[in-house]
């Protein structure tokens, strides 16, 4: 009896963390995030001198957030087919993403030593790439197969 109720509690939490999405206007706030994020990475790069590696890392970070925050939120009209095609997207992006970071660096490799003669070392992608090349693709396909279903 007690098993049960434990099963049955952890059962309801794993649906509640499953079903969790936020309000529709947060995909406001999360492009929002996301747009004075990219115009902030053009005035570092082009406005401001010194040493601002902290404040593209911060960037970064935001960028990835309000991404994550687009990706969380509702849409208007939020039912069963949404619910499917965005776990699609979920899974789709998850296995391009897996395929990107393995084959990525050796295409990198590749082309840097036949573009360069002397030749570069192999270099691993970070985790800012993947996350972000993840998050792009999942709410690439999510709104293309709402607009297709």
């Amino acid at each position: 009896m007690k098993t049960d109720k434990i099963m049955e509690c952890e059962r309801n939490t794993f649906y509640k963390l499953i079903h969790f999405r936020l309000p529709h206007q947060f995909m406001t706030i999360g492009i929002t995030v996301v747009l004075l994020s990219i115009v902030m990475m053009f005035v570092r790069a082009f406005a401001m001198d010194g040493d601002t590696v902290w404040l593209k890392l911060v960037l970064q970070k935001f960028l990835l957030v309000g991404m994550l925050i687009m990706s969380l939120s509702k849409d208007k009209l939020e039912d069963e087919m949404t619910i499917v095609l965005r776990a699609q997207s979920y899974a789709i992006a998850f296995v391009i993403g897996v395929i990107y970071a393995l084959v990525m660096p050796y295409v990198e490799f590749g082309v840097s030593n036949v573009m360069n003669s002397g030749g570069e070392s192999f270099k691993n992608l970070g985790d800012f790439q993947v996350l972000l090349f993840m998050l792009m693709i999942q709410l690439m396909f999510y709104h293309n197969l709402k607009r297709y279903r």
